[in-house]
């Protein structure tokens, strides 16, 4: 029961972080309604399941790739200018408002799936959290399977359930906004994951002078 706990606790943290993962499920539940805020949660929480058991069974030599200064460098500049990218993109599209359009046919599934799965992919931070929590909580304390899965289990689980909480609540607010009020947030979301991606790149191509900018953030 203790590791289903630290597994609650463990999601529960990560439910509460600013990220362009955040950003993304909210402004996809607004936009565009449960079913495709779900559609991109579903997205997220299979790279998080691939990335999660990967590390887990193939740590030592993961490990040793994601800490290798070339890799630091290629992943961290091409993933932070694809989320650049992405929220320039997110920040200049045009705002629909008509719900009514809004149709999650099998090929606009695979559309936001992927959305999702790309933008946890991309984020530096996502391998980052992964590598140190197995390290910490599981391989240090030398857990067996059965809580090791508990463990990892439980915390996926919670990932699921707050960020389909987190759609289901940006849908109940979207019938209080207005075009120009979509459009803001639209805008503003978009530049938030600019901002991630271009803070990404920096850190990763400019790891020393961004020791000096951002310190120990």
């Amino acid at each position: 029961m203790s590791y289903i706990l630290e597994g609650i606790l463990g999601g529960l943290s990560l439910a509460i972080l600013l990220g362009p993962i955040f950003i993304i499920l909210i402004q996809t539940g607004i936009e565009r309604g449960v079913r495709a805020g779900i559609s991109v949660g579903t997205g997220i929480w299979t790279s998080d399941l691939i990335i999660i058991f990967g590390f887990y069974i193939f740590l030592k030599e993961l490990k040793e790739v994601v800490e290798d200064p070339e890799f630091i460098f290629w992943f961290g500049a091409i993933g932070g200018a694809v989320l650049f990218g992405f929220g320039i993109y997110l920040a200049l599209r045009k705002t629909v408002l008509d719900y009514s359009k809004v149709k999650i046919s099998t090929l606009r599934f695979i559309g936001y799936w992927t959305k999702g799965f790309l933008v946890n992919t991309i984020n530096p931070f996502t391998f980052i959290f992964w590598m140190g929590f197995i390290t910490s909580f599981i391989i240090s304390r030398q857990l067996d399977s059965k809580n090791s899965y508990l463990l990892l289990g439980s915390i996926l689980i919670t990932i699921v359930v707050t960020d389909t909480l987190k759609v289901v609540l940006a849908k109940m607010i979207r019938n209080k906004l207005n075009a120009p009020l979509l459009s803001k947030i639209n805008k503003v979301a978009g530049l938030v994951v600019a901002l991630f991606g271009l803070v990404i790149f920096y850190r990763c191509v400019f790891p020393e002078e961004s020791v000096a900018l951002f310190g120990g953030m």
